[in-house]
């Protein structure tokens, strides 16, 4: 059990962020990544709907013998992760925005979020907020449209600026010195939102905190891998060769891509 593979999935290519993360603290696990592009984004989708796409997802990976599965997407998180928890006995490892390291990394007092519809209005977010926020004002930006070009594989360029631009600026004017990226998708853009915000604008995303939490959680069950097992493989409920042309650019390598057909 100790060398089966861990299972990762988002709706699309965000959780290749997380998937990263994991790669480099945990270079010897197996990683099996499945991305629900056939159905993105979610943010814009039914709690229902996101936990039924959550449930035969991770149903699929567990078929795959998984020891672990990590929800590398913020609304799947706030929307499925209890459930799927309710429902298996693997660890269930999923996202938060990083509340807590920005209310204590603002100077000005003011955070930002920038994150999808559904993230900002779960449930989950609201106890992160009661929970973290304190006496730190915390302003949300839902960022529509991101996700898509993001899948589309703009990562730079004209409309991606624009739409950042649009939505990061509200923010700054709000005094906000801190800014999380609430969606595993933002990171591949974070380079070019540091350029549009002022110098010393803090970006935070949870990636390598997520990363943190499968080693501690493997490592508290005595499963993580023994000795050099490391393999990755990938899934996709849209067009297969889509996945295959970001890969390069997300991922770091080139992989076949399989039809996911749940």
């Amino acid at each position: 059990m100790r060398n089966a593979p861990i299972g990762i999935f988002d709706s699309g290519v965000g959780g290749l962020s997380v998937l990263r993360e994991i790669e480099r603290l945990l270079p010897d696990e197996s990683l099996l990544y499945v991305a629900d592009s056939g159905h993105v984004p979610y943010g814009e989708k039914s709690p229902d709907y996101i936990r039924q796409r959550s449930r035969a997802i991770s149903e699929f990976l567990l078929e795959q013998g998984v020891k672990a599965l990590v929800v590398a997407c913020n609304t799947a998180t706030a929307a499925a992760v209890a459930d799927l928890r309710e429902c298996f006995t693997v660890p269930v490892i999923g996202m938060e925005p990083a509340v807590k390291p920005a209310a204590a990394a603002t100077r000005s007092g003011a955070v930002g979020v920038l994150a999808t519809t559904g993230t900002l209005q779960s449930a989950r977010f609201a106890a992160l907020l009661d929970r973290f926020a304190g006496s730190v004002r915390v302003h949300t930006q839902p960022c529509p449209g991101l996700v898509e070009l993001i899948e589309a594989g703009e990562l730079a360029g004209p409309r991606v600026e624009q739409l950042l631009l649009g939505f990061s600026a509200p923010l700054v004017e709000a005094g906000c010195d801190t800014l999380i990226l609430g969606c595993t998708h933002y990171p591949f853009v974070r380079p070019v939102l540091q350029t549009l915000v002022p110098e010393g604008v803090v970006i935070i995303d949870t990636g390598a905190a997520v990363a943190r939490q499968v080693a501690a959680r493997l490592g508290e069950r005595d499963m993580l891998a023994q000795g050099p097992s490391r393999s990755a493989r990938f899934w996709s409920s849209g067009e297969p060769e889509a996945l295959e042309r970001a890969l390069p650019a997300l991922w770091g390598g080139n992989a076949a891509v399989l039809r996911l057909s749940v």
